[in-house]
């Protein structure tokens, strides 16, 4: 009945392992001073402190425009990975709807590049 659990812990241990050597190789490795400033302890994501949103200080619409591109084209890109997988047994019929993929995802790139929705005003 243990064998039956061997994987299982195995790979708990490798869960577990992998982040434990990480926080203790920024431990090792770490090159300044953990100075703990008020300044260092506030909340801070994406480059913006935790009250940026303010009524006097909005994000732009280009910065959503940006959010919501990044997440549609990772999306996509996501599907063709399973595609990749399978190409093999889909033989050409696969090949094939794959290029065509691949051109859609070109053509909508190439769009809101010329649309100037990449810039960052």
């Amino acid at each position: 009945m243990l064998s039956d659990w061997l994987p299982f812990f195995i790979y708990a241990l490798f869960a577990a392992a992998i982040p434990a050597t990480m926080i203790f190789f920024s431990f090792v490795f770490a090159t300044r001073p953990t100075s703990r400033t008020r300044q260092r302890m506030l909340p801070f994501e994406s480059g913006v402190s935790r009250d940026a949103p303010t009524f006097e200080r909005r994000f732009t619409v280009s910065f959503y425009l940006t959010a919501m591109l990044f997440i549609l084209f990772d999306i996509e890109i996501v599907f063709l990975y399973p595609l990749a997988v399978q190409l093999n047994a889909l033989g050409w019929f696969g090949f094939v709807e794959l290029l065509v993929f691949v051109l859609i995802l070109g053509v909508a790139y190439v769009y809101i590049w010329r649309k100037g929705a990449l810039e960052w005003r």
